[in-house]
């Protein structure tokens, strides 16, 4: 008789990263929990919000390049397997000066690994009011992702290769035994050869080591009607990434989507890539305040003259930061049973189809062939 509440692989946290890690698990066979405390998807850690851009000339660190290219794959492969379409392809603008780390990034990921740029972003200038001495690249392959779509797809799946998937059960805590590893809900205790942690913004919580490592951020999300909405409906303007001069940050931004199937607000979606207030995740956000949607009126009216009109929705979600803002992707220090994905800083959502693969083969194999080494852990406690 099976033991319903022995596993061979529990993953603490269903959301992004831990809803793609139930996926590969289950797809291979591995009888796998899924746990989280909220509903799947929901709107208190970073994935909420209706988009995330994809990209492949990654201006952050080019040693992502090869795990984007996997994850393109694997979004592929859901989509073929789902009949769903969860990745659109509306190419990337990306504006700056060439001395930016936005632009000399993009160029050294693209040379380094073939990604297709160029200058065939041209119709879309005359949008944006750029200062004199800004360039403009384009990246075809370049889109958004659907990540509550995607989420939802990924536990669905995962269900339909046999995973179990609790929601609304909190971890009260969780411990290594000699064999394994236990995981105490307010409901349940449940027991696992191994541990997969993906908990987001309660990382820290959950795993006390990361706390002086990681940093929970509230950051700010809008919606706005244009001037001229047809300008920037989908399939006539593209997502695009402008240097916030002066400072090592970017403003990014979506055209409108549909409202059938939007899975969110009508309207131009924008947002400021930067870390914002640190915040406790157990505690309420403040709602978007006034100076928060002066920020973004001041950046429209600077940028893209015709891009404002009226504000339409105004939102927050949290990015959990590394020291370095790259991922951080490994054994959990000091556990034999335990892997962790977490440290995403805002930027993981594109590739969250290849961590879940990833995952899996950590917590099946202890290793994996994808390149993860430049985001291990052992790195953030260097002096």
């Amino acid at each position: 008789m099976i033991n319903k509440n022995q596993f061979d692989v529990i993953v603490l946290g269903v959301g992004s990263l831990g809803s793609a890690a139930c996926y590969h698990l289950a797809k291979r066979g591995v009888r796998v929990l899924g746990i989280d405390q909220f509903d799947v998807p929901h709107e208190n850690g970073s994935h909420g919000g209706q988009s995330r851009i994809i990209r492949k000339a990654y201006f952050e660190h080019p040693d992502y390049v090869p795990l984007l290219q996997k994850a393109y794959a694997l979004w592929h492969e859901l989509e073929e397997e789902t009949g769903e379409q969860v990745y659109f392809p509306t190419g990337l603008l990306y504006m700056g000066q060439s001395h930016d780390a936005l632009i000399s990034g993009v160029r050294k990921s693209s040379d380094l690994y073939q990604v297709e740029i160029n200058d065939h972003g041209e119709r879309h200038h005359d949008a944006f009011r750029l200062p004199n001495g800004h360039v403009t690249l384009f990246e075809p392959d370049a889109g958004f992702l659907k990540p509550e779509k995607s989420i939802r797809l990924h536990l669905q799946q995962s269900l339909h290769h046999g995973a179990v998937v609790k929601t609304r059960q909190p971890v009260i805590s969780w411990k290594e035994k000699a064999n394994g590893v236990e995981v105490v809900t307010a409901s349940e205790t449940y027991n696992a050869d191994t541990l997969i942690i993906c908990a987001g913004a309660w990382s820290s919580k959950v795993m006390p080591l990361f706390a002086e490592e990681l940093v929970v951020s509230r950051q700010v999300l809008a919606w706005v009607m244009p001037k001229h909405p047809e300008k920037f409906m989908l399939g006539n303007f593209p997502c695009w990434t402008l240097a916030d001069e002066g400072h090592d940050s970017i403003f990014y931004g979506f055209p409108i989507l549909p409202e059938e199937g939007g899975d969110g607000p009508v309207g131009m979606k924008l947002a400021h890539h930067a870390q914002g207030r640190p915040v406790d995740p157990d505690r309420s956000d403040e709602p978007p305040s006034k100076e928060d949607e002066q920020a973004i009126v001041t950046f429209l009216n600077r940028f893209i003259p015709d891009g404002y009109d009226h504000t339409i929705s105004m939102k927050t979600c949290r990015y959990t930061n590394s020291k370095d803002e790259n991922f951080i992707i490994d054994r959990l220090p000091e556990h034999e049973h335990v892997f962790v994905a977490t440290g995403c800083s805002g930027h993981a959502f594109k590739f969250t189809s290849a961590i879940g693969s990833i995952m899996a083969d950590l917590s099946m194999y202890g290793k994996t062939d994808l390149p993860i080494g430049f985001l291990n852990a052992a790195r953030l406690y260097k002096t």
